[in-house]
């Protein structure tokens, strides 16, 4: 049986990923187990209500046999996976009850924001609808239209928008690109106190274990692997080989955790950006555009940085780096008007703008400026302007000229790839170090 969960957190407190744990530990106490890893999968991030993460889980659970996969651990109880777990004798009022004993105990239903829901099913769904899900808007009854076609059932809590990403992450088809995450979790009287975890331990962690991405930001002395909301998440660690995060996770210096558990997860792989031409770009997409930079880039009073792009069919549409993205805002000043770019980003409905996310610079023009003022052909004494845009004159000979001394500028660019520092980084976007290309600074 397959199971999804979502839309149970809020600003004020809650995690889904919480729930998935609490419930997992329940399952394993009434006999039940994980076949594979449980999933956290992040949706569309330019949905206008989604919750603060965007992120749904999945899991699929079996009667318990055995199992020597470890990927949790609750004080003291370790949780294994058992692939060979056996999906008949599922007592699936039993599953709900336990389900939705954790629900009303964790979801923060009393937010306005908050609309929780789960649907079980014996297999998993089409990834279309992951796909659909993750690139654009879907509706509550897109999602249930799906559940019913395939015998599956929910249930709803409010209006229940999260049965779409429930579906979503029972939907996603693991052979993609995917990464893991081991999550760790704070104890329940700590919670929405001050974290205490140690930098220096991540610094290290970082430094050593080449496999995690997205843990530190160095320029801006930003701890990424920690939360910096009141969930009960102490910290999250992300990588490629999922055999490393234990080993990563006791190098980690911090409070008490009361235990962790590993998501597979499609964090990190770009999966929410699709090519486009511009003239096919709606609001809330997330998109990959190649066109000419068209406009000088330029800074606004709030250290935004904004300027146009116009693909091969003459579209245009403007770019912009926003003051949280930081030192990136650098590379996009120096960009130039001509410059072929590689645009990754998601799409602000009014006005209509990327949010940049990173590029890929293709081809750079060549821009050539005024190195000093021309010599006099006869003196050799370098001219004197006759002012704005009247050209040059030698005082002692007369001579006229109206071209400057110019050399080509050094354009402080190169040809490859782009991105934002960790600490203004999108779950779903593909770090530079994971497609393996060389990373401009």
């Amino acid at each position: 049986m397959w199971i999804g969960l979502d839309d149970t957190d809020s600003k004020d407190g809650g995690c889904t990923t919480f729930i998935c744990f609490e419930f997992v530990y329940r399952l394993y106490q009434k006999g039940y187990c994980l076949r594979s890893y449980p999933r956290l999968i992040r949706l569309n991030p330019q949905v206008p209500w989604k919750t603060r993460g965007n992120g749904a889980v999945a899991f699929h659970i079996g009667k318990r046999k055995g199992g020597k996969i470890l990927f949790g651990r609750k004080n003291d109880y370790s949780l294994y996976l058992d692939p060979d777990a056996s999906s008949k004798e599922i007592d699936e009022k039993e599953i709900i009850s336990l389900l939705k004993e954790v629900l009303n105990k964790y979801a923060e239903v009393e937010s306005e924001d908050t609309n929780p829901a789960f649907v079980f099913v014996s297999q998993t769904f089409s990834d279309n609808f992951y796909k659909k899900a993750v690139h654009e808007l879907v509706t509550i009854n897109e999602a249930i239209e799906i559940i019913k076609h395939e015998k599956g059932s929910y249930f709803l809590i409010k209006n229940g928008r999260g049965v779409i990403g429930a579906t979503a992450a029972i939907s996603w088809d693991q052979k993609r690109d995917h990464t893991f995450e081991l999550i760790s979790y704070r104890d329940e009287a700590r919670w929405k106190t001050p974290r205490y975890v140690a930098e220096e331990s991540v610094k290290k962690m970082d430094d050593q274990v080449s496999s995690t991405f997205d843990n530190y930001d160095y320029e801006n002395r930003y701890n990424s692997i920690v939360p910096h909301s009141p969930c009960p998440i102490l910290f999250g660690i992300r990588g490629d080989d999922v055999s490393m995060l234990p080993l990563c996770q006791k190098m980690i210096q911090s409070e008490q955790s009361i235990g962790w558990m590993i998501y597979i997860s499609n964090q990190g792989t770009d999966d929410h950006v699709k090519m486009k031409n511009i003239s096919m770009i709606e609001p809330f997409q997330s998109v990959i555009v190649q066109g000419n930079v068209s406009s000088i880039p330029s800074r606004t009073k709030g250290g935004h940085i904004f300027f146009k792009i116009k693909d091969n069919n003459g579209d245009y549409i403007d770019c912009a780096a926003y003051e949280p993205t930081k030192e990136f805002r650098k590379v996009i000043e120096r960009l130039h008007i001509g410059d072929y770019l590689e645009v990754y980003g998601g799409i602000r409905e009014e006005p209509l703008t990327i949010n940049i996310e990173k590029i890929r610079i293709i081809d750079l023009v060549e821009v050539f400026e005024k190195s000093e003022n021309p010599l006099c052909p006869v003196c050799n004494k370098h001219m004197k302007s006759r002012g704005n845009n009247q050209g040059y004159k030698c005082k002692a000979c007369k001579t006229l000229s109206n071209e400057p001394v110019i050399k080509r500028k050094d354009r402080e660019l190169s040809i490859g790839f782009y991105e934002v520092p960790v600490c203004a980084r999108r779950h779903l976007s593909k770090p530079l170090k994971r497609m393996k290309t060389e990373i401009r600074l």
